[in-house]
């Protein structure tokens, strides 16, 4: 432990898993108070018991972020029970599958409840808990690879997705005289819960292998050191950014789509 966040709470959701848990654990490793959200309580307590097992703070909070008072709600009441709030994690997200043309609107808003609103909602809250602290703070949202390219049978996902990345910039711009930062990390594909029963056949994991330029999925661990670069004050100059953390493949589809 190097003590990069020491003093800072940080609240993140999606945290019962993958990149949100792994990025709770950096977080406390480097002496940050870490407040971690979740629909699954027992996922939570879990991560929530090994941090402090390993001497690192952290609490949980059931909450479904695509509700809208539960979610602010969480967000003041951490900065309340510790006194501030130095950083906001927008991980959490939901995604439907199936053809466009067999999308129906109910499934077509879930893929923006969480990923979208939840982002607006948390991230408006950050901004007044840290203007009114006077200190600024660090906003970092999780988007997707989705998002820039978008993927077939994912269309509401990928949409949301991108919408992440342009809110961000505006964030960024309002939030610059008053030293709010807000940053995007775009994931490749990551070996998370829903990707490892996507990848859980050999032939798709090396199909998908394939299409990375490291010819390999990447590990929640890799988004979370990138996360805690974006949050820490070692990026006290970073705001708007869009950072790719997978392994190059957006440039390996880039350049596939040039010789296909």
């Amino acid at each position: 432990m190097t003590g990069r966040l020491q003093g800072k709470v940080a609240f993140i959701t999606g945290g019962g898993s993958g990149i949100g848990e792994a990025t709770a654990h950096r977080f406390a490793e480097e002496k940050a108070v870490v407040v971690i959200c979740g629909r699954r309580k027992e996922l939570l307590d879990g991560v929530v018991a090994a941090i402090r097992a390993k001497g690192g703070k952290a609490d949980g909070v059931q909450v479904d972020v695509s509700n809208e008072d539960q979610y602010v709600g969480a967000i003041n009441d951490a900065a309340k029970r510790h006194g501030h709030l130095d950083i906001l994690v927008n991980n959490a997200m939901a995604y439907s599958v199936g053809q466009i043309e067999s999308t129906s609107t109910a499934d077509w808003h879930s893929n923006f409840a969480t990923s979208v609103d939840g982002t607006f909602w948390g991230t408006r809250t950050a901004m007044k808990l840290m203007r009114k602290q006077g200190k600024g703070g660090s906003i970092v949202n999780v988007s997707s690879i989705c998002g820039l390219f978008g993927a077939a049978y994912m269309a509401g996902y990928s949409a949301a997705k991108a919408a992440i990345i342009n809110f961000s910039r505006a964030v960024a711009a309002e939030g610059g005289p008053l030293n709010i930062r807000c940053n995007v990390v775009i994931p490749g594909t990551v070996e998370t819960p829903p990707m490892i029963e996507m990848l859980s056949s050999e032939k798709a994991r090396r199909n998908t292998e394939k299409l990375i330029a490291m010819r390999r999925v990447g590990q929640p661990v890799e988004l979370a050191n990138a996360i805690l670069f974006l949050a820490s004050d070692e990026a006290s100059y970073v705001t708007g950014a869009t950072l790719s953390v997978d392994g190059g493949q957006a440039s390996t589809l880039i350049m596939s789509n040039v010789f296909d």
